[in-house]
């Protein structure tokens, strides 16, 4: 009897797994997703906080000693003729009205010095806007929105000088502390806030700045500037900014027959 040599079971294939794309599908969709999301939070900026990070960048930069750079010129070879400096070319665009943003800060810091140097009052500017900062216990009673009879000499300074920018919107800020309010004329902080504003803005309109540049934005206690748990930070947040921006940020700017109407009118 014969025994025959039996041959060794060929393995079996294997089972390819179609279902291994979803995982790098689904990695792909959250790194997708986070990628928007970033997105998202950088564009969504806000002016207040932009300004209060301004101010802290600025401040910070204004207490380092500022050490003059030696001016370097090019060489001049042996023979060579001295090449004329190029002659400055001043854009009558943008940075034309930049130059007038800072003129305007400068005017406004000479005629509200007194109320400056009493920390009543502060002005701020970059190359898009310049903000006045007014704290609202000069401005109102408490719990109030009508203006202190005694404030109406320096809203007629700021309109005098805003009005040297008749086509530059004008935005007017209220804003408050923490601590609740609830009665029968502002029942929050938020119409407590957008009162003030709209009481500086008809001031302005009394003294002469076109409506249609104008806009009243209440803020409530939403965009501090100090801690709101102790009282002198109460007193920072409690405030009303004016702020005159570029035509650049304008949502509404003002063109058109209005613009040259603002333009024709005249200046004090």
């Amino acid at each position: 009897m014969r025994i025959r040599n039996r041959r060794p079971a060929a393995p079996e294939p294997e089972t390819e797994n179609h279902e291994r794309w979803l995982v790098s599908y689904a990695d792909f969709i959250t790194l997708l997703f986070a990628f928007f999301v970033v997105m998202y939070a950088i564009s969504n900026l806000n002016a207040g906080k932009y300004r209060v990070m301004a101010r802290s960048l600025e401040k910070a930069f204004k207490e380092k000693k500022e050490t003059p750079a030696a001016k370097v010129s090019d060489p001049i070879q042996i023979g060579e003729t001295p090449r004329s400096p190029a002659p400055i070319q001043v854009d009558t665009g943008l940075a034309g009205e930049q130059v007038r943003l800072a003129r305007i800060s400068e005017q406004l810091e000479e005629v509200l010095a007194p109320y400056i140097d009493q920390d009543l009052i502060a002005v701020e500017r970059n190359p898009y806007w310049v903000a006045v900062e007014m704290k609202s216990g000069m401005l109102f009673p408490s719990g109030s929105a009508e203006l202190n009879p005694e404030v109406d000499p320096v809203i007629a300074k700021l309109a005098e000088v805003v009005r040297q920018m008749p086509a530059n919107p004008v935005y007017v800020e209220g804003h408050t502390d923490n601590v609740p309010i609830h009665n029968r004329l502002f029942p929050s902080n938020w119409e407590l806030s957008a009162a003030r504003a709209a009481s500086v803005v008809r001031r302005l309109i009394h003294y002469g700045v076109a409506p249609p540049r104008l806009a009243a934005v209440g803020y409530g206690a939403e965009h501090p500037v100090a801690d709101n748990g102790t009282a002198e930070g109460r007193y920072r947040n409690r405030r009303v900014v004016m702020v005159l921006q570029s035509k650049t940020l304008a949502r509404y700017p003002v063109t058109g027959g209005e613009r040259q109407r603002l333009l024709a009118q005249p200046r004090e």
